[in-house]
């Protein structure tokens, strides 16, 4: 009996910090392709990483009062004072994880300039973690599960010919839409040639990895909305894994169109720069593509 209530509330735990680990990436992944933002944190001094820190907690504290990464709200100063720390340390751990991944951070950058840019870099993430409950969430008073059900009962007649095209191409539209929203302001910026040039093909790699499971734990473990819909959907791609690998492809035909669009790439460029950039700017394009299959 004991054994179980742990796990359960090792499971919830565990639930709350993937929620707002995701808040932190739909809310801070733009900032991290900001060229800008890297040479301030690369020269920043101490003191004033100590201000950001504390400024970014205090901001924080307040958000946890009335909303937070957790699906209950905090009632009394210790437990928002509690999570504010913790949302911090997710922030910057969520940033650490896609600095290293841009190659921002490697082993021989020095202890400094590293925590410069994680703590810059981390202020919107922690900040995402903080709204993550508000982001995309499901509807407390269970009106999103009725809207969805209504929805579905408007749309009965309709998906009764196809259902599963329809849900397919909601899907798409929906990754689409999330996807030029994130990823539009960055493709014509230099920033996605400068990180391109810095990442090796193993590195690349890991870029696919980690875009497939933050998009995963964005629409299907982060509970933020009508995950109960998408898990019941008919579309050809409803499954929780090949809808993720569909999604992410189809994020990833976006992103080349934007490069192409904005004259980042060209038909004469190498298939190699056309991959590597791509999946450069795929990962805030895959990212955008799930909040937009949720919110659409």
């Amino acid at each position: 009996m004991r054994s179980a209530k742990r796990q359960q509330i090792w499971r919830t735990e565990i639930r709350d910090i993937v929620r707002g680990a995701c808040g932190g990436f739909l809310f801070g992944i733009p900032l991290l392709y900001t060229m800008e933002v890297w040479w301030i944190g690369s020269f920043i001094e101490p003191p004033r990483m100590l201000i950001a820190i504390a400024a970014t907690f205090v901001v924080v504290f307040m958000l946890n009062r009335t909303s937070g990464f957790r699906n209950t709200r905090d009632t009394n100063l210790q437990d928002a004072a509690m999570d504010s720390v913790e949302a911090i340390a997710l922030g910057l751990a969520c940033a650490a994880l896609i600095l290293t991944l841009l190659r921002e951070i490697a082993p021989s950058t020095p202890l400094d300039e590293a925590l410069g840019k994680i703590i810059y870099e981390g202020v919107p993430f922690t900040l995402g973690v903080a709204l993550a409950r508000q982001l995309l969430r499901a509807d407390d008073n269970g009106n999103g599960q009725e809207t969805t059900e209504s929805r579905g009962r408007q749309s009965g007649s309709s998906q009764t010919s196809s259902p599963a095209i329809n849900d397919t191409l909601s899907d798409i539209g929906g990754t689409l839409i999330g996807s030029l929203f994130i990823a539009f302001n960055i493709a014509p910026t230099d920033e996605v040639a400068m990180l391109s040039s810095a990442v090796s093909p193993p590195w690349l790699i890991a870029i696919i990895v980690t875009s497939l499971l933050i998009s995963y734990g964005i629409v299907f473990e982060a509970n933020f909305s009508d995950q109960k819909k998408r898990k019941q959907q008919r579309g050809i791609f409803q499954r929780p894994l090949s809808e993720t690998v569909m999604s992410y492809l189809v994020s990833l035909a976006a992103a080349a169109v934007m490069l192409w669009f904005f004259d980042q790439l060209s038909f004469d460029d190498p298939w190699s720069m056309w991959l590597s950039y791509t999946l450069i700017l795929g990962l805030p394009a895959t990212i955008g593509g799930a909040a937009g299959r949720l919110a659409v």
